[in-house]
């Protein structure tokens, strides 16, 4: 805060802090923003004075609607966890706000939305929906609260925690390694998560938490997937026909008659139920500067 304050004060410009003042570092933020390649727009409605803090009527049909109707708008309806993502949580003066690539159709989709009435309107140039806040690092360099994108091959597989949060680990070539986390709130992305295995080889997207310091994963890249096989039954001795018997974890059948040995025991290689590709959390997950693969 004290940085912000002192950057502020060197501009000769003016600020007013409310509360704890913490606005200020994200107001400091957007006037410096310079847009770079890829940038999206915001049509932002708010509410009458006398509705602050009260609950707010928009209708879940007509941003359907416009999720149809307008393709260049994004992250506008959860239709698998029903969930309205233009109206906010909190009980700030917003109505709703539509996200997108063109600010003529946002002006359209506005118009067919079925809400309360609008005081008034604005469209702002944002990075939203931009992976503007993503940086590529090693894992060496990674650092807490920052936005990153670290490949790695997975060495533990996931597994799930008290909570439903969903955990593994990547390692680079040189043998460094970081936690990777879907944590409940990405709800049925967790299972495309599960499905990865020890060996497969993928890109993180995601935030750093601190302590422990974990990637939350906001997106993944699967580069690599290795074969996995299920086992059938014990492998049969070629000169005595009966099955050979395990040697122990690891270390391959023998058959106890003529002591043929074998490494591997018959199995077929079975289907993997993800494939190489990109894979997002739901809209009632997703960050706002996350970049939706629509987007792509």
């Amino acid at each position: 805060m004290n940085e912000i304050k002192d950057i502020i004060k060197s501009l000769n410009g003016f600020y007013k802090g409310y509360k704890n003042s913490r606005g200020l570092i994200g107001a400091v933020a957007s006037v410096a923003w310079i847009p770079k390649k890829d940038t999206s727009f915001e049509l932002i409605t708010y509410r009458f004075e006398e509705k602050w803090g009260t609950m707010r009527l928009i209708d879940d049909e007509s941003v359907k609607k416009i999720d149809r109707l307008y393709p260049t708008t994004f992250d506008n309806y959860d239709y698998e966890n029903k969930h309205n993502r233009i109206v906010p949580n909190s009980p700030c003066p917003i109505l709703y706000g539509i996200r997108g690539d063109d600010p003529n159709d946002l002006i359209k989709s506005s118009s067919l939305i079925k809400s309360e009435n609008v005081d008034s309107w604005i469209i702002f140039q944002t990075n939203q929906g931009t992976d503007d806040h993503l940086q590529n690092r090693n894992i060496k360099q990674v650092k807490p609260f920052e936005s990153v994108i670290i490949k790695g091959k997975i060495i533990d597989k996931p597994h799930t925690i008290k909570g439903g949060h969903v955990f593994f680990t990547i390692s680079n070539e040189f043998k460094e390694k970081i936690d990777c986390a879907a944590y409940e709130p990405t709800k049925q992305f967790r299972n495309i998560i599960r499905e990865l295995l020890i060996g497969d080889i993928v890109e993180v997207y995601g935030g750093v938490r601190k302590k422990p310091l974990t990637i939350n994963i906001e997106k993944i890249f699967i580069k690599k997937l290795v074969d996995d096989f299920i086992k059938l039954e014990n492998p049969i001795c070629p000169n005595c026909k009966k099955h050979m018997k395990s040697r122990g974890k690891n270390q391959g059948y023998k058959c106890l008659k003529c002591k043929t040995k074998k490494l591997y025991a018959d199995r077929k290689k079975k289907v993997r139920k993800i494939n190489y590709g990109f894979y997002e959390v739901p809209v009632c997950a997703r960050r706002h500067l996350s970049k939706p693969l629509k987007r792509f």
